[in-house]
């Protein structure tokens, strides 16, 4: 197995400053880019590409070559890291953008990299869902792998599946309908034919929706049905294309002579079916970088698994690792709470968790809320919403996560009572939306046509120009009373004018055309502009956004972990998907639950098990002792002459240093030899310190060389605040090695007992 070791962050490659200042990293600017509607200027440089990023990320952006895994816990930039990463080895010369495939799980993601490339100027890069990469070969390549067309992809398998069951004999209602098209889904993904299924769930453990003998002739009967139909279904399209990969070279190499680097985000989720799809499009090469963490893997329902992305250094042993802990989007208070869920927690993944730093100011505490019944804890988190609006935080900054999409309805009640807009996550995609495409439909033709317009007659600048053309497609400067769909399409027509608005702010003259051409290309990525509304999402749809405000209903037991969830496996997952929900809240934060269902019902009901020890008023529980994974950076083989002097020896892996007072995470040299933060407070012996800057410079006037050279000012600050009673406490201190500790550790320690050093050399 190829040697690994930590390096420390200098001697970076490719042209990078040798110093890197904290403040133009610790901006907390790191957000979803659906987030913001700026449009920041294209850096006009490769190193420009790496300005602002702190130096795990700038460790990730330049391992351009050898295999690297980047584990990454909420809120830590990932996607910055890896999208800058893509564009400074195409802005370097190092990537072909046309050799660059990166994939994740949704086309919001892919969308959100797309536009965050262009942003970068890292045009021409492929950035898709498995399933569009895949289905794009397929279409390509079926006519000379298989001959003719493409069968159709449906939309929907639920009433193929609706159709076997009738075929079967087999009554479904409308739940289990849904619950077997699950496990056919199940099955595919982890590569189970029909005949199989009963003894692959039961070793999964899957708690079958009907009897698995059932359930085997129903998936048997419908793939009979797709065959019958000529038609394929979403897990298909991976199928087919690791199949023809596999048994045509020819078109294997084909794809592999495109796509020389791959960057797959989300890892943890990935399915045995997506690994195997990497693997072939890999082939025997080792340019490929995963993102991920181990603690936000919640689709384990689906056939993902984490073990792909905790086995990576077992696959590739020169693999790089990058672990990315600074988070950026949530308070200390917040971290703290989604710490405090990880630390109770069990299994191979919390054996991997990321104990996250807050690189944000301190934020208010976590409020905890118990209500008589559901319908009180909806009126509640509304009213509270409403307060909050009207002191001034936007809508689109809010939202309500619950663990069912059945709960959703309650809240959209109680907004709506309370006058609050809100969206419903998981819905329609913003540029698919009926008023959208005529909005735009309508832009276009102005940009066209608009001197013969009279609508633009009173209409000098961009925005004005904007909603002229919109107000004859429903927009108002007011907002319609209520809720419902005439809002929720005031809603969309109101972000293309924000849209518009910080548009011509960033850039001087544009026209309406010039308008036009961002709308299609954020249309093209699914680069959506922010509707305001508080949004209503469950937990496992809130995955990848984040918002100032959160509030999480329904944190009881029974909903949180749900009912069904029994395994130790199970349990373990409802707990990761409490911890998403916690770390999509970058301030403020609201977790509640009710006592009883419904008004007058039995309070049987009592908080989440998992906030015991969290919440005030609950007993602590034990935790797991020590962060499993702080930040930091092992290279492997694969580290450039650039990034280690030269016949360097390799260091011993070792832990990352922390403040002795606050517990953060060190990175600067300054600190590290302190080992505190420059602002925590010291307990520094002053005397000493004068005293050893006096010795210090009588032994620089002795050997003729800057007095820095002997010790530094911070080395001498550590020593007077540790003051070392031997020469093993000495060379615990950064800046005093070997050399030094055999030269000048005698008069220090002599300094540090309070006698003369000239008197020790009398004594000699």
């Amino acid at each position: 197995m190829t040697p690994v070791a930590f390096v420390r962050l200098r001697g970076l490659p490719c042209g990078q400053p040798a110093h890197l200042s904290r403040a133009t990293w610790q901006h907390g600017g790191v957000t979803a880019a659906t987030h913001s509607t700026l449009f920041p200027r294209v850096p006009d440089s490769a190193d420009a590409v790496l300005e602002g990023l702190d130096p795990e990320q700038r460790a990730v952006a330049t391992a351009l070559h050898g295999p690297v895994c980047v584990l990454a816990g909420a809120g830590t930039g990932k996607t910055r890291a890896i999208t800058h990463r893509i564009a400074y080895g195409v802005r370097a010369g190092i990537l072909q953008p046309s050799s660059v495939l990166a994939v994740t799980f949704t086309n919001r993601a892919a969308g959100e990299m797309r536009g965050r490339l262009r942003q970068l100027g890292a045009v021409g890069v492929q950035a898709r869902t498995f399933h569009s990469a895949a289905l794009r070969q397929l279409q390509y390549f079926w006519p000379k792998a298989v001959g003719g067309p493409l069968p159709r992809l449906v939309d929907r398998k639920i009433q193929l599946v609706a159709d076997a069951a009738a075929a079967c004999r087999i009554r479904l209602d409308r739940g289990e309908l849904r619950d077997v098209t699950a496990e056919i889904e199940w099955s595919k993904v982890t590569q189970t034919v029909p005949a199989d299924y009963t003894a692959a769930a039961d070793k999964a453990g899957r708690d079958a929706p009907r009897d698995p003998a059932e359930i085997a002739q129903l998936y048997a009967a419908y793939e009979d049905l797709k065959r019958e139909r000529s038609v394929i279904d979403f897990e298909d399209v991976l199928l087919l294309t690791v199949a023809v990969l596999q048994d045509r070279h020819d078109i294997a190499e084909q794809v592999r002579a495109q796509y020389q680097h791959f960057v797959v985000d989300e890892y943890q989720d990935v399915s045995p079916l997506q690994q195997r799809l990497l693997e072939l499009w890999l082939g025997d090469r080792e340019n490929l970088c995963v993102v991920g963490d181990a603690s936000q893997t919640i689709y384990s329902f689906t056939g993902a698994t984490p073990d792909h992305l905790l086995d990576f250094r077992a696959r590739h042993p020169g693999a790089t690792v990058v672990k990315l802990v600074r988070d950026y989007r949530s308070t200390p208070q917040v971290v703290r709470l989604a710490n405090g869920l990880l630390a109770q927690a069990k299994g191979r993944a919390a054996d991997h968790r990321l104990e996250l730093v807050s690189q944000r100011p301190a934020g208010p505490d976590p409020v905890f809320t118990e209500y008589t019944d559901e319908p009180a804890e909806a009126e509640g988190a509304a009213r509270r919403i409403r307060e909050l609006i009207d002191s001034g935080v936007p809508a689109s900054e809010i939202a309500v996560l619950f663990r069912t999409n059945s709960q959703s309805e309650t809240y959209e009640q109680a907004l709506a009572d309370a006058g609050v807009p809100y969206q419903l996550r998981g819905a329609e995609r913003f540029f698919d939306r009926p008023e959208v495409r005529n909005a735009i439909t309508a832009l276009r033709a102005a940009a066209r046509f608009g001197g013969n317009d009279a609508l633009l007659d009173d209409a000098p600048d961009l925005p004005s120009q904007v909603r002229a053309v919109l107000s004859g497609k429903g927009w108002t400067p007011r907002p319609p009373a209520g809720s419902g769909a005439v809002r929720e399409s005031w809603e969309s027509l109101a972000a293309l004018v924000h849209l518009a608005q910080d548009f011509a702010a960033a850039r001087a003259g544009a026209t309406l055309a010039d308008l036009v051409v961002e709308l299609d290309e954020r249309a093209g990525a699914q680069h959506a502009p922010t509707v305001q509304g508080v949004t209503l999402a469950s937990l496992h749809a809130a995955k990848g956004l984040e918002w100032d405000v959160v509030f999480l209903v329904g944190v009881a037991e029974g909903m949180m972990p749900i009912t069904y969830a029994k395994t130790d496996e199970q349990i373990e997952e409802e707990r990761r998907l409490l911890y998403v929900g916690v770390t999509r809240a970058r301030e403020h934060l609201h977790l509640s639950w009710a006592v009883s269902r419904s008004p007058g019902g039995r309070p049987n009901r009592r908080p989440s098990r998992f906030l015991t020890g969290l919440r005030p008023g609950s007993h602590a529980v034990a935790g797991r002792a020590g962060a499993a994974g702080a930040g930091g950076v092992e290279r492997g083989s694969y580290t450039t002459a650039a990034a280690l002097p030269e016949q360097a020896p390799r260091r011993r892996q070792r832990t990352p240093a922390r403040c002795r007072v606050c517990g953060r995470t060190l990175t600067d040299g300054g600190e590290m030899k302190l080992m505190r933060c420059e602002d925590c407070p010291s307990d520094m012996d002053e005397g000493l310190y004068e005293r050893l800057r006096e010795w210090r410079g009588e032994q620089a006037r002795r050997s003729g060389q800057p007095a820095f050279c002997v010790f530094t000012d911070k080395t001498l600050i550590a020593i007077a605040e540790a003051v070392p009673e031997d020469e093993h406490g000495l060379a615990r201190i950064p800046g005093v090695g070997m050399r030094k500790l055999r030269r000048y550790g005698a008069d220090v320690l002599a300094l540090c007992a309070g006698r003369d050093p000239a008197e020790r050399q009398d004594q000699d």
